[in-house]
């Protein structure tokens, strides 16, 4: 089974969405890898701040099948679907990767470009994943965080779900 990472994010009652996506996530796929979680600014719009961080599992479901398990997950979160792209999430659960698949596979380009765009997406997959290589660039995570040079702020936060405390503040 290919091992997936996927970045998730909250702006509207943060901890509760991001608690209900692990847990909702747990329960479909079984054990997951969970990255420390991050707040920072939003991007493209003037609004609350985030909480982001990276997820990885391992699934048998195809690419659009896990796509599509995982809108579902979203709306059955308060997902807006008629949102603008840059707008207040309650919950967002995107594919960044999907084992080292390159190029559009039902309709979700991967490795999803965002990676190496924002902070939020790439700080936690550093952490999460750091000697793993993006599969166009051949660069660790690590690396390709050190190399980040984009004016975005973000910071760890103390976050606990169910007895596992992740962050450091």
């Amino acid at each position: 089974m290919p091992k997936v990472y996927l970045g998730l994010g909250s702006n509207q009652n943060r901890e509760h969405f991001i608690t209900a996506a692990l847990d909702a996530l747990r329960d479909t796929f079984g054990s997951l890898e969970v990255s420390p979680v991050y707040e920072c600014e939003s991007v493209g719009f003037k609004g609350n701040p985030f909480f982001n961080l990276v997820v990885s599992l391992e699934t048998s479901l195809s690419v659009g099948e896990l796509s599509r398990c995982l809108k579902t997950i979203e709306n059955n979160h308060g997902r807006d679907r008629n949102a603008s792209k840059y707008s207040p999430r309650t919950l967002d659960i995107d594919i960044l990767l999907y084992g080292d698949y390159v190029g559009v596979f039902e309709g979700v380009d991967l490795p999803r470009g965002e990676i190496t765009e924002n902070a939020f997406v790439l700080r936690p997959l550093a952490d999460l994943a750091p000697d793993v290589l993006h599969p166009t660039l051949q660069r660790s995570y690590a690396q390709l965080w050190r190399d980040y040079a984009i004016p975005q702020k973000l910071w760890p936060i103390r976050f606990k779900w169910h007895e596992k405390i992740m962050g450091t503040r």
